[in-house]
């Protein structure tokens, strides 16, 4: 399960770390696209990337044919260099605002990537309580 938040810098060749214990769980491969929900860049698995291309792709066209173009065309698949570096697409750093310092987490079976500032406001905006009246719904 990829968990936890770290800070980092996007270096002016438009390169993040994504961390060690990420990159062991996503492999050598894995997949940004577009944050459906917020305006981040969100890091997918090649296994999990693969899963939902087929979830998506068992459906009718008529239904998802909007989501595969706001997910699948600004995608791009990365590859870390030996210091643990990936490129980031222009596409995708103008989309979610990147700039400079950016907060990396692990949220379950994917990963974000958020502008610090945006994170630090989304972050003190987050009511605990609605999370808990979530869990309750789901039975957990």
């Amino acid at each position: 399960m990829l968990i936890g938040t770290f800070q980092h810098n996007i270096d002016p060749k438009g390169r993040v770390i994504i961390p060690a214990k990420f990159r062991e769980e996503l492999g050598d491969l894995f997949y940004a696209t577009k944050g459906l929900d917020t305006a981040n860049v969100t890091i997918y698995s090649k296994e999990d990337w693969e899963e939902l291309g087929r979830k998506i792709a068992s459906f009718p066209a008529s239904k998802t044919a909007v989501l595969q173009r706001v997910l699948f065309a600004p995608a791009a698949a990365l590859e870390p260099d030996k210091q643990g570096r990936v490129l980031l697409p222009q596409n995708l750093r103008d989309y979610a605002g990147l700039d400079k310092d950016v907060v990396v987490n692990g949220v379950g079976t994917k990963v974000e990537i958020w502008d610090k500032a945006r994170w630090d406001e989304y972050e003190s905006q987050l009511p605990a309580n609605e999370a808990f009246e979530i869990l309750s719904e789901l039975g957990i």
